[in-house]
């Protein structure tokens, strides 16, 4: 269960004012789409979720406890610019952060430890369509191919909360439809928390649960850093029950139906009682 709570947030550099009074409660496996016009703060409030910036103003809250002061492996993140290693395979990019979290003086694992990290690698490979390039560089990828191997990077540290910032966008339509439908699954199935920046209004609200748009409450022509963005609409892009029917499907195709009832065989075929007729 994770719940996030950004309490009265500010963020300004110098004199200018990019965030300004922004409160937001969000609520285990919600799907939240951010949108908003260039520039007002929204990759701001996703890398303050990410801990690589820091309140100016406010706090920012997860289960109850103040944010980390750097990313932890509870925070995953996908930019639209594929922050893969070009000179490592699909595999090795996607095995390199758990190295680094079992053997951060080495960067490696050895043994029962890394067969163990490898199958678990090749297994989430395989779910998001690259099992077939593992093997593979980078360059040797198509861009929707390279987007999936950025979330393979991100979910085998297996993160409660995803950051997503315009992670489609580069794509054409046919991939980015496809990378729709993966993330709705992986959603699902992984009982994540989804945070999305997107310019796409439709992609917004078809995968989210939520969407917030962001913009200035009030400007000054004169002085526009002056002040800050914050939340101008907030609505469910989805009805709860839609997401928790899906969770209930999800879970009941992973129960194991009960035997069928054999039928008991009786040593006689049963006849109904014949009613004697009056007189007899």
């Amino acid at each position: 269960m994770v719940e996030i709570v950004i309490d009265k947030v500010w963020k300004e550099y110098g004199d200018t004012v990019i965030l300004e009074n922004v409160s937001l409660t969000l609520k285990d496996h919600e799907f939240l789409s951010i949108v908003g016009p260039s520039g007002v703060g929204k990759t701001t409030m996703l890398r303050m979720l990410l801990s690589q910036e820091v309140p100016t103003r406010g706090q920012i809250l997860i289960d109850g406890e103040p944010i980390a002061g750097e990313p932890t492996d509870d925070r995953g993140v996908v930019f639209q610019r594929y922050s893969v290693f070009p000179h490592k395979t699909v595999l090795g990019n996607v095995m390199l952060g758990p190295q680094w979290r079992g053997s951060a003086f080495l960067g490696m694992l050895f043994g029962d430890r890394r067969k163990a990290l490898r199958d678990r690698a090749i297994a989430l490979l395989e779910r998001v369509g690259l099992k077939d390039a593992i093997n593979k560089y980078p360059q040797q990828l198509s861009g929707g191919m390279q987007q999936r191997l950025a979330i393979a990077q991100a979910l085998i540290m297996q993160p409660k909360v995803l950051l997503l910032d315009e992670p489609f966008g580069a794509l054409d339509p046919v991939t980015r439809k496809s990378m729709h439908v993966l993330i709705r699954e992986l959603w699902n199935e992984r009982q994540m928390t989804i945070v999305m920046v997107t310019h796409d209004m439709g992609e917004a609200f078809e995968l989210g649960t939520r969407v917030i748009a962001i913009d200035k409450h009030r400007k000054d022509p004169h002085a526009p850093e002056r002040f800050g963005a914050g939340i101008i609409s907030d609505f469910e892009a989805k009805p709860r029950i839609v997401r928790d029917s899906a969770r209930f499907e999800l879970s009941r195709a992973t129960v194991t139906p009960p035997a069928p009832i054999s039928l008991i065989k009786r040593s006689s075929p049963w006849r109904p009682n014949r009613c004697t007729s009056p007189g007899s």
